[in-house]
């Protein structure tokens, strides 16, 4: 069941408007995850098993350095993961 409520809805929305900003796509991503993180700690929305392992894959994506690092393929893995976020937080 979907998390629900305007606080849900409010995540979900915040979430999204950093998915589809213009800008860089790992930057967008760092401050969508962070947005996130902070609607989990509140309650918001309830972090799934899938939600997580999408979470440590964007992470991977934008973190710097690493023997991990996806290198010139960061911005359109984290554009990937937050598309794909973005559609599992309508069934969270």
């Amino acid at each position: 069941m979907a998390s629900s409520g305007p606080a849900a809805d409010a995540a979900r929305a915040e979430f999204r408007s950093h998915v589809d900003a213009p800008g860089h796509a790992v930057e967008n991503a760092r401050e969508a995850l962070a947005g996130l993180e902070a609607a989990f700690a509140a309650g918001a929305l309830e972090e799934t098993p899938v939600v997580g392992a999408m979470i440590a894959d964007l992470g991977v994506a934008i973190e710097p350095g690493g023997e991990d690092r996806l290198g010139g393929k960061s911005a359109e893995a984290a554009r990937f993961i937050l598309r794909a976020i973005s559609r599992e937080l309508d069934a969270t």
